[in-house]
């Protein structure tokens, strides 16, 4: 029988395709790809600013580059303001309480001995302000001891650069240069008047980071400008000089304050100029609105017998007087008022009227001249006229310039001083061009290359002729004999002016000076030195301001190398 055939079923895979399913499927897919689209594209092109904004936000980063404030250097290039390095001390409070730091510790110690500040109060600064990150604890501190801060390695105290400003001359120098505040930015004197320039432009840093701090790129960098280095026209020796005398002599007398203005005459620099009461720009903490004041531009008062050798001048140049003339300085009355001089001198010499300092003298010279022409004259030599230095805070006093009606009292008492109100920088000016002969220079804090051009204001020869009265002042029997230094000619006139006080009346102390040039036979330099209420002793220009002005005249001359010009068998003048 033959073998039966077995059929076996062979097991291949079933053909389950379900076309509805595939159009479902293919279905979603399409819409999660339209949705993805939608999404890119929303990205891309609808949101695509905020999210570069928030990028941006979190990767790129802009610093900005400091300079350091340019030098303030004298005519030597000796600095006379310059920046250090420091360091700002910032604490991150959140940080640090989090940490939960035992300030009693002796780092904490350190840190607050470093500041200057009890452990206590730093406490009190951290734990007052718990929720910020940023927090000054000191500005422009030392780098030495700001490196000695960061070894601390206190969590949350970090340090970043800074600069501070240092001033060699110290409280020489100090209301002229002026200070700088924790930004950098000038705050008064030659720092303030100079800021634009001795800034400079900072740079800027545009970089991009990654999420761990570390650099990525540099998008943007813009170096900064450093600024320039400003050539005042201060001589440092005759600044100090200025001072120390001028201050000696202030507490000398128990005055409430003084200035001292030294001017270079061919080209109008100036010096030094110095102030007293004055303080340590280097540590400023504690110091006073008067201490800061630069009395020799701030402060005006009436100028009272140093403007003498204009009225002279005046009367020489309209021959009302002549050089030999010999005028009555008896007591007279004019509008009711007696004018009178401090001495009892019945007939005196043209320079005997500057020797002696005759009110009545000057008086009879102006009221022998129109009202107007010792206006025009005051103003032709700089009184009442701004200096035009830029200095901050610098007076132009009060100057009767149209004034239309003058009594003649008025005009008597104009002659000696008074009716007018200048500052100490005016005067020097004002002797300046008197020691040129008559012609008018621009004043200059920064140095300048001579030649400097000036405006002939006066006659020589007149001026010639009045700088040599002026010599009698410091001879035997002049006002100024205190001012006087061996070995040179000096050309000088004292003042003094009664204050006017708060009542209207002149009963607030008096205002001394002594100004002239130096050496007489070619003057080189003008000098003022002015004297605020001395309350001890003589209140005359020649007791206070005169040896003042003798202390700083001889040293600033010989450091100029200016050869000695008196002439031992010159004949004194006769003043009677």
């Amino acid at each position: 029988m033959p073998p039966v055939k077995k059929h076996h079923r062979e097991n291949h895979p079933s053909s389950s395709f379900n076309l509805n399913r595939y159009h479902l499927l293919s279905l979603v897919i399409l819409v999660f790809l339209v949705l993805l689209l939608a999404r890119v594209a929303d990205l891309q092109l609808l949101n695509h600013p905020m999210l570069e904004h928030e990028a941006d936000q979190r990767s790129l980063r802009t610093i900005t580059l400091p300079t350091n404030r340019g030098t303030l250097v004298d005519r030597d290039g000796q600095a006379l303001a310059l920046s250090v390095p420091s360091r700002d001390i910032i604490a991150d409070p959140k940080h640090i309480l989090e940490a939960n730091p035992d300030f009693t510790s002796p780092k904490w110690a350190y840190l607050a001995s470093a500041l200057n500040i009890s452990p206590e109060a730093l406490r009190a600064q951290i734990t007052a302000n718990p929720t910020k990150h940023f927090l000054y604890l000191g500005r422009k501190i030392e780098l030495g001891i700001a490196k000695d801060i960061a070894a601390l390695h206190l969590k949350g105290i970090t340090t970043e650069y800074d600069d501070s400003r240092f001033y060699p001359m110290g409280e020489a120098a100090a209301p002229l240069l002026g200070i700088v505040g924790a930004d950098n930015t000038g705050l008064n004197g030659l720092e303030k008047s100079y800021n634009a320039i001795l800034e400079g432009k900072p740079g800027q840093e545009e970089y991009r980071q990654d999420g761990d701090g570390h650099l990525i790129s540099v998008v943007n960098y813009e170096p900064p400008q450093q600024p320039p280095t400003v050539q005042l026209s201060i001589d440092k020796f005759d600044q100090y000089t200025l001072y120390s005398a001028l201050r000696d002599g202030v507490l000398l007398n128990k005055a409430d304050s003084g200035a001292a203005v030294l001017v270079k005459i061919d080209t109008g620099e100036i010096l030094g100029m110095a102030s007293y009461p004055s303080f340590n720009p280097n540590n400023y903490e504690n110091a006073t609105p008067m201490q800061m004041r630069n009395t020799a531009i701030n402060d005006s008062y009436e100028p009272g017998s140093t403007v003498k050798p204009l009225v002279v001048l005046e009367g020489l140049e309209r021959h009302l007087i002549q050089p030999n003339s010999v005028l009555d300085t008896s007591p007279y009355v004019v509008n009711g008022h007696l004018i009178r001089d401090v001495g009892h001198w019945p007939r005196l010499t043209i320079t005997g009227i500057l020797q002696k300092s005759s009110d009545t003298g000057a008086s009879h010279i102006a009221l022998a001249m129109p009202a107007q022409a010792l206006v025009n004259t005051y103003q032709a030599f700089g009184l009442g006229k701004p200096t035009g230095l830029g200095l901050t805070g610098e007076s132009v006093g009060y100057f009767p310039l149209h004034r239309q009606r003058w009594a003649d009292i008025e005009r008597a008492t104009f002659s000696f001083g008074y009716g007018l109100r200048v500052t100490p920088l005016q005067i020097a000016r004002e002797y300046a061009t008197l020691g040129s002969f008559g012609i008018y220079r621009p004043l200059s804090i920064t140095k300048v290359t001579p030649p400097v051009m000036g405006v002939r204001v006066a006659n020589p020869a007149t001026a010639k002729t009045v700088v040599y009265m002026m010599e009698s002042d410091v001879l035997p029997g002049g006002s100024g004999l205190r001012a006087a230094v061996p070995g040179y000619q000096l050309a000088t006139k004292t003042g003094t002016a009664e204050k006017m006080g708060t009542d209207g009346k002149y009963d607030g102390g008096y205002v001394n000076y002594t100004a002239g040039v130096a050496p007489a036979s070619h003057p080189e330099v003008a000098l003022v030195v002015m004297v605020n209420h001395p309350t001890v002793g003589d209140h005359f220009g020649g007791s206070v301001a005169a040896p003042i002005f003798g202390k700083i005249i001889g040293p600033v001359l010989k450091h100029m190398n200016i050869t000695p010009d008196a002439i031992s068998n010159k004949p004194s003048v006769n003043a009677s």
